[in-house]
């Protein structure tokens, strides 16, 4: 609800209370009438407390016509809105975000989590359940004080209250990257066309680096631009957080798509420890004879040693292989489909997936190649971690199992808290975007908090 002053033909304004709460605009109540400037913001004033106390103290009014039954079930659904108000206000106050001093923050924040929605519709939403009154340029005007004053306090706050959580010990972190497509066709700066986990590949898109402590609480993010390659993100990241909290210590975990020989290279030199996925097909000859003539069984693992301090660790699956047997057969009958209907040419044949198994036959025939999908059969349940740590193989895989918990966090970003569609074009602002995202998803875990799985996930090397 909100108060709405509205001119007469004569020329006096009625100062009403709106309802919008079914999609159209419905008129509650008149205050009064004037043509008096002073008498009318006072009008003004007493409609506003009208709508607090009806929607703050949740007085149902069942007489007369004012009430109907659509009013009632909205003031019921006021008492909801209240009370999630409140408690992720309190959960607010407790994460430490109170330090900030900004109203707007905090309503941008809960709205967030509780009514994910365009910045346009949130202050429809302010205005209709809260009856807090806001211009949508203001929220853009401080979405660049956002960024410029409150965007490294934020991850702070985060950072010092999951310090808390985990006993004051922050010593292994997880990394990964995902991809946040614009629904536009010119590119900028920042936002490029690049390879899209979400498939999006003719969309620009930004490149989102998040890192997450023990338990998958977010601690730094940064964005790229979109046509950067994931693995030249990391470095940046990890390097800032190290410097801005004075650790001496890392542990960095983070996925296969990660591994490349500069950035182990670069971890070593700057003093880090690190369990990165493995891209044991992509070895050398020498060590691809080691890996297969290991013939592991159902859940054993074993250790190669490689130079410069490096260990290889391979496990086994049985679980894995049946998974990756499916994968590879569900693939080749796509591809077989494809090849049936004559679509695919000369230039579908690449490293792309499963096209690895195209070949041609004479100078026009594409067809799929047997023998190398036999011999992928090999790898089936296989699976390699990288690390210069002295943690045991056990300890290692159990590490490294956890990374879900930051897949999740994009999955709870992207799906729970919709952080795209971003409707915002300049990069501060997307910036700012994201950072209310990154304060809304520390919200959601610690609605979640305590529970048991968030202590003593990881053993802290």
């Amino acid at each position: 609800m909100f108060v709405r002053k509205k001119k007469n033909k004569s020329g006096v304004l009625s100062v009403q209370i709106i309802d919008k709460s079914s999609g159209k605009y419905k008129m509650i109540k008149t205050i009064g009438s004037s043509s008096d400037e002073n008498k009318i913001e006072e009008l003004v004033r007493l409609g506003k407390d009208w709508i607090k106390t009806k929607t703050h103290n949740l007085e149902f009014d069942f007489s007369g016509d004012r009430q109907t039954t659509e009013g009632v079930l909205n003031n019921i659904k006021q008492v909801n809105i209240s009370g999630t108000t409140l408690l992720l206000g309190k959960i607010f106050n407790i994460v430490g975000f109170d330090k900030i001093d900004s109203a707007l923050f905090k309503n941008l924040v809960i709205q967030r989590m509780s009514f994910p929605a365009s910045k346009l519709k949130t202050v429809d939403l302010l205005q209709r359940h809260q009856s807090i009154d806001i211009n949508v340029q203001e929220v853009y005007r401080y979405l660049d004080k956002l960024h410029s004053t409150h965007k490294e306090l934020i991850q702070q706050i985060s950072y010092q209250h999951t310090l808390k959580i985990l006993g004051n010990v922050i010593n292994i972190v997880f990394y990964d990257v995902t991809t946040l497509y614009f629904q536009i066709d010119d590119v900028d700066e920042i936002r490029k066309r690049g390879f899209s986990k979400e498939g999006r590949h003719q969309n620009p898109q930004i490149v989102l680096g998040l890192l997450v402590s023990v338990g998958g609480y977010p601690l730094s993010y940064e964005i790229f631009e979109g046509n950067k390659f994931e693995g030249h993100t990391m470095l940046p990241i990890i390097e800032s957080f190290k410097v801005k909290y004075n650790l001496d210590k890392l542990v960095i975990v983070a996925d296969s798509g990660l591994l490349s020989n500069q950035n182990i290279i670069d971890l070593q030199e700057k003093g880090y420890d690190f369990i990165l996925g493995a891209r044991i097909k992509n070895e050398t000859d020498v060590i691809k004879e080691k890996i297969l003539s290991l013939k592991l069984r159902d859940g054993e693992s074993k250790v190669i040693d490689k130079q410069d301090s490096l260990r290889l660790i391979i496990s086994h699956s049985d679980k894995r292989a049946k998974k990756d047997l499916y994968n590879r057969e569900r693939g080749i009958e796509k591809l077989e489909k494809k090849v049936k209907s004559g679509k695919l040419t000369k230039s579908s044949i690449n490293n792309r997936g499963y096209n690895k198994y195209l070949k041609m036959e004479g100078e026009i025939n594409v067809t799929i190649d047997r023998k190398k999908s036999d011999l992928d059969k090999k790898w089936d349940g296989l699976k390699g971690y990288m690390t210069n740590t002295s943690l045991s193989a056990k300890d290692i895989m159990e590490n490294y199992a956890h990374l879900w918990k930051i897949e999740q966090a994009f999955r709870i970003s992207k799906h729970d808290l919709k952080i795209r569609p971003i409707y915002h074009r300049l990069q501060r602002r997307i910036e700012a975007h994201i950072t209310i995202n990154f304060a809304s998803y520390k919200l959601y875990k610690e609605m979640n908090y305590p529970a048991a799985e968030q202590r003593g996930i990881l053993e802290q090397s």
